[in-house]
């Protein structure tokens, strides 16, 4: 049997193995001590801000870990990014409701919120109601979770994970209410939406670093800076790529972009 190469896949290849050395090198630069730096996201940067917002008024902090199944990875994203969020609000004692559509969710925000809690050295400080399955109607949910929002006045509002068409109806009530909105989703047909009725919105891959970003841990923050670094190199392929193109070096540019 011959074994042979595939050459249109080298650069694929190729690229595996930029990335794979970036990684480690970015993970034994951080276990050195040494702060890789991340660009600064004001979604990101505004959260333990919204969250001393809420302390302030006395007002609980109302979470919805988007309207998807467990199996969707905006909502694991979304539950990274609750565990830090009830941490915060545990250290500031301020109540958090967490409003569930999907039982399955329902029961590991219940279980992310006690934890967090724990993790704090504060049990007591959970409340078992404040996280809990309203219904897995889309519309139904909605509308009360909005009620939810008029009733308890919440001050800081985030809504993280996959949404669809009640995106606007959530946002368009935070914002009338008056509370501070904090959004992220990669559902790209709903952003327009939380971009106009929310303070700050993260965007696509924004989103899913946030949990990164916010828990501040040495492998995640390196993970992030070695896809900057990827990316980086990537743009100057394709500039390379361009320049190459117009001087006619074709036979580069098959090899580089099959």
């Amino acid at each position: 049997m011959e074994i042979g190469i595939d050459v249109p896949k080298l650069p694929v290849f190729f690229a595996i193995i930029i990335y794979t050395f970036l990684i480690i090198y970015y993970i034994s630069k951080a276990r050195k001590g040494i702060k890789l730096f991340l660009r600064k996201i004001p979604g990101i940067e505004a959260v333990d801000e919204a969250i001393g917002r809420a302390t302030e008024m006395g007002r609980p902090i109302l979470y919805i870990p988007g309207l998807s199944t467990i199996d969707d990875v905006a909502t694991i994203a979304s539950l990274n990014i609750l565990a830090r969020v009830a941490r915060k609000a545990g250290e500031y004692e301020t109540d958090i409701i967490v409003p569930n559509r999907n039982p399955v969710v329902y029961t590991i925000t219940k279980e992310v919120v006690r934890q967090a809690y724990t993790s704090i050295g504060r049990p007591d400080l959970f409340k078992d109601e404040n996280v809990f399955y309203v219904t897995d109607s889309q519309f139904g949910y909605t509308a009360a979770v909005c009620a939810i929002m008029v009733r308890e006045k919440t001050a800081t509002n985030f809504f993280m994970g996959m949404f669809w068409a009640e995106s606007l109806l959530l946002a368009e009530t935070g914002a009338v209410t008056g509370a501070i909105q904090i959004a992220g989703t990669d559902a790209l047909n709903q952003l327009p939406f939380f971009i106009t009725a929310c303070d700050y919105t993260l965007i696509g891959e924004e989103f899913y670093c946030a949990s990164a970003y916010l828990s501040e841990e040495p492998v995640l923050i390196s993970t992030i800076r070695a896809q900057d670094a990827l990316k980086f190199l990537i743009g100057i392929l394709l500039i390379l790529g361009s320049m190459l193109g117009l001087l006619g070096k074709t036979h580069i540019l098959e090899f580089l972009f099959p």
